[in-house]
């Protein structure tokens, strides 16, 4: 750099002594040496961080059993074949309102690059102006014979052009600062997908398994309904006593206390799904009120590897492209510490007649070399190199926190879904058991050797066994779809 800058004022004396084609010849071909430097430190990519656990075949966390290598479906959640969830996501997707706020912010951070590579450029304005101006009258005051003066018409046309050259190649590092600013919140706008995909899937599981287990205690508090009613005759003649009637009330009660809150949990869901699709509370009630049966989970799971994880995390590579702008802001106030060379062009046509304005006679030009060198800014640029490398130093260490979280909500998400596997194979084996304690109670109901009060208590045992299955097959759903967001899937190209 600093041999190109000699070589710049070696050509000054020489050209100084020579004709103005040769000094002109010479400063276009000093500014073109110069005009390729570019000050500041280069990007060269982010920093590597947990290698080992990075570049690892398989997350630490992995299952045994429920997931696969290769690689995931960005799209994850057709893999429930649930038309009613692909209609709502895609609903979202199109109708969010914080989604058209993050997809307006992009639109923002796209015009305003654009607005830096039109600052390398030359800029050109024109003005126009007619004049009419009446002199004093002093025809009274002037020797005679003597005329006074008229108004004086003037119309003026003009053309002026200024272009500052990038010596240092800040400009050029403000460019590409905004190019990174705009790809990270590009990013943004990806990872707030991501999380809305979630959202809506997690909501939607919510609403059918809060509908299933509606349905299931609406036939629990029917049993226990008849449980109370026997007993409540079998005090009556003498075989059962009070403390027995006042527990099953208390389980009546309570079950329809469920019921209750229940119904309000289902409202909510539907309220939520509504808000999130971008529609009123109340909606969606007509399409998605009627109870349907959870989606079907997908055999496996394809998880993919955490190098893959780094490449589909939208909030890593935001951070990694942050890390770039802050790391081009460094080069752009270093170019502070220069001279800045501006070109002003001005080409101005007079007359005193339009029709004779653009005449050869009638035109004026005007070629200026603007050098500026702040030689004493009391340390405002080193202030400036020193904060723009400190928020540099920021944005590393938020894309290593990026890159380690990530990674840790993968393999927390993989851990609770093999957990979760593993908890309702047990529960599966309780309904399976209860299941067949009430098959059994029916025989002997049937063969006149149990009361119909132990039918129906273990009727009502199998209908818990049921919920806690329908709850746990939701929480599985749930995890998987914590999966899918911890490996940053469901983002789609805007």
């Amino acid at each position: 750099m600093k041999t190109q800058i000699h070589r710049l004022f070696s050509f000054v004396p020489p050209l100084a002594a020579g004709s103005g084609t040769s000094i002109a010849v010479g400063i276009v071909a000093s500014v073109s040496v110069l005009s390729a430097c570019t000050v500041g430190p280069n990007y060269h990519g982010a920093p590597p961080v947990a290698t080992d656990a990075v570049h690892a075949a398989s997350f630490v966390r992995t299952p045994a059993a429920g997931v696969a290598s290769g690689p995931a479906p960005n799209a994850w959640w057709r893999a429930f074949g649930d038309s009613d969830l692909d209609e709502l996501i895609d609903a979202a997707f199109a109708d969010n309102p914080d989604l058209h706020a993050a997809q307006a912010r992009l639109r923002e951070a796209r015009a305003q690059l654009s607005r830096q590579h039109a600052d390398a450029l030359p800029q050109v304005s024109a003005d126009a102006a007619a004049l009419r101006v009446r002199q004093p009258d002093v025809g009274a005051l002037a020797p005679s014979g003597s005329s006074g003066g008229g108004p004086l018409q003037l119309y003026v046309a003009s053309l002026q052009a200024s272009w500052e050259i990038d010596l240092f190649g800040g400009t050029r590092r403000a460019v590409e600062a905004a190019s990174a600013q705009a790809d990270a919140v590009d990013a943004d706008l990806a990872d707030m997908q991501v999380a809305l995909a979630a959202e809506v899937a997690q909501a939607y599981i919510d609403l059918r398994d809060e509908q299933e287990r509606l349905a299931l205690a609406r036939d629990t508090a029917q049993v226990q309904q008849r449980m109370l009613s026997l007993t409540e005759q079998r005090r009556t003649r003498g075989t059962a006593a009070d403390v027995d009637v006042e527990r099953l009330t208390s389980q009546v009660e309570t079950t329809r206390a469920t019921l209750v809150t229940l119904d309000g949990q289902i409202a909510e869901a539907l309220d939520r799904l509504a808000v999130l699709t971008g529609r009123p509370p109340g909606a969606l009630d007509a399409k998605l009120a009627p109870a349907q049966p959870l989606p079907a989970l997908p055999d496996s799971v394809p998880v993919g590897d955490p190098a893959a994880l780094l490449r589909q995390r939208p909030d890593i590579r935001s951070a990694e492209r942050w890390l770039a702008a802050s790391n081009a802001q460094i080069g752009e106030h270093i170019a502070n510490y220069f001279p800045k060379l501006t070109l002003y062009g001005d080409l101005a046509f007079t007359a005193a007649d339009p029709g004779h304005l653009f005449r050869k006679n009638n035109y004026a030009w005007l070629g200026v070399p603007y050098l500026q060198w702040d030689l004493l800014d009391f340390g405002r640029t080193a202030a400036d190199v020193r904060g723009a490398k400190a928020s540099r130093d920021e944005a590393r260490a938020k894309y290593e926190h990026a890159v380690l979280t990530a990674l840790q909500d993968a393999n927390a998400a993989l851990s609770r879904y093999g957990h979760e596997r593993e908890h309702l194979v047990r529960l599966e084996a309780v309904q399976r058991s209860a299941d067949r304690a009430s098959a059994l109670m029916q025989e002997r109901f049937t063969a006149g050797v149990a009361t119909l009060i132990d039918l129906l208590d273990t009727q009502r045992t199998a209908f818990s066994a049921q919920q806690d299955v329908v709850a746990g097959q939701a929480e599985l759903l749930k995890d998987f779809v914590l999966i899918q967001k911890s490996l940053g899937l469901g983002w789609r190209r805007s």
